[in-house]
């Protein structure tokens, strides 16, 4: 199992960087996940019996990045709290199929989710019935239930060498929906490098080109604003040499 490595710790919470491949929470497979991993340090290292540990937000499994976990009820209330009025910032670094059309811009997409394949799609905002609306319309309303407006800023660190090969991005989410980045990224005609499910070619890189290195928050306790980083140690990342002055 890969070591994880723990940024912070104190009476209030975790903050830890996920290993890609490892679950946020637990999951019906028997692979070690963070929650799992975190409960049992507290278990052998302090003796804590039945400790608790609080899923605040989540990356995808094949995701790696900075993640803070509570340690107790209250501060996951009030990092929960922080999540849901989008006042914790989150950045990632991508590496995505071609160049961007912009060196920097802003992403909106409506979202829909399929639960039954545990994929999301992009539906277009401007098809309501009887009118049109720009994308960018506020007021829109998109013609699938359950679609959720989702926003992401990019900017590019490093192009690639022409339309067949890899650019890496920073991004910067406004929302949070399910497999926002991956999908939104492939509906742009640059899909994430190593990405199985939202690739209509694949390529030979194993990890997914996605990963989670900042994310700022207030703590739950004493208010202060904290900030974290980590950078990837793996390829797709490894072919650039921004990426090492990125964050």
């Amino acid at each position: 199992m890969t070591p994880v490595e723990i940024l912070y710790e104190d009476q209030a919470l975790f903050v830890v960087v996920k290993p890609p491949g490892m679950p946020s929470q637990p999951e019906r497979s028997a692979a070690m996940d963070m929650v799992s991993y975190l409960k049992n340090l507290l278990a052998d290292r302090d003796g804590m019996k039945n400790p608790y540990v609080g899923v605040v937000h989540r990356l995808d499994r094949p995701v790696g990045g900075v993640m803070v976990y509570a340690k107790n009820q209250r501060s996951a209330a009030a990092l929960c709290a922080q999540v849901a009025g989008r006042t914790i910032q989150k950045e990632y670094l991508a590496v995505v199929s071609g160049t961007m059309p912009e060196p920097s811009g802003t992403l909106t997409d409506w979202l829909v989710k399929d639960g039954r394949t545990n994929l999301s799609r992009v539906v277009d905002a401007r098809q309501k019935a009887g009118s049109s609306c720009a994308a960018d319309d506020s007021g829109c309303r998109p013609p699938v239930k359950g679609a959720k407006k989702a926003v992401l800023d990019y900017e590019t660190l490093e192009s690639a060498a022409g339309q067949d090969g890899y650019s890496l991005l920073r991004i910067r989410l406004h929302t949070g929906r399910h497999h926002q980045i991956r999908v939104q990224l492939a509906h742009s005609g640059h899909p994430l490098a190593g990405d199985g499910r939202y690739r209509t070619v694949k390529d030979s890189f194993r990890e997914l080109g996605l990963f989670a290195c900042r994310l700022e928050f207030v703590h739950p306790v004493d208010k202060k604003k904290m900030s974290f980083e980590a950078r990837p140690q793996a390829a797709p990342f490894l072919m650039f040499d921004a990426y090492r002055s990125a964050l």
